[in-house]
């Protein structure tokens, strides 16, 4: 059995949707493993994961070998927020999931949410689209919408800061 790139990357999504921080899978002399995190011996790509490896069983060298990703301007993670992130008024909408971010639920149509809008721990915010899966994003915490870091259309890594929202109680 082979696997190919689209299903290392379902089983990669789904590790980074779970709470487990480690994967290892061996089918018919193939060997994954996928891990959160730096490994040892590993660099670690640009979002902070380390490369899946994937070797025949009993071989010492790797099928698929991590490659350098050239540095990518920097987006607003849950760390590199704004200083206000400190704010203990405010709260960080962060991503769930990598994939691509939308604002609104089709192309020309209104975004879900505009700088302003009120919002409850349930109101979706956007969506985010894995694999021709669309993923809702809800606020998780009540208020109102003050900052909007993600763009319309573009990739998200997981935990990056797509908006901040001003708590109420």
């Amino acid at each position: 059995m082979t696997l190919t790139a689209k299903d290392v990357a379902q089983i990669t999504r789904l590790l980074e949707e779970s709470n487990f921080d480690e994967l290892y899978l061996e089918l018919d002399g193939l060997k994954l493993s996928l891990r959160r995190g730096p490994a040892a011996g590993t660099q670690p790509l640009g979002n902070g994961t380390s490369a899946a490896s994937t070797q025949p069983l009993g071989s010492s060298a790797p099928t698929l070998a991590p490659q350098t990703v050239p540095a990518q301007p920097e987006r607003p993670s849950a760390a590199s927020v704004p200083p206000a992130a400190d704010d203990p008024t405010t709260a960080v909408v962060s991503a769930p999931l990598l994939g691509t971010f939308y604002r609104a639920p089709k192309p020309g149509a209104a975004p879900y949410v505009e700088v302003g809008s009120q919002v409850e721990e349930d109101t979706i915010v956007g969506i985010i689209e894995v694999m021709k899966l669309m993923n809702t994003v809800r606020a998780g915490v009540r208020g109102k919408v003050v900052q909007i870091f993600g763009r319309d259309g573009a990739l998200v890594e997981y935990g990056e800061a797509l908006m901040r929202v001003g708590k109420t109680v």
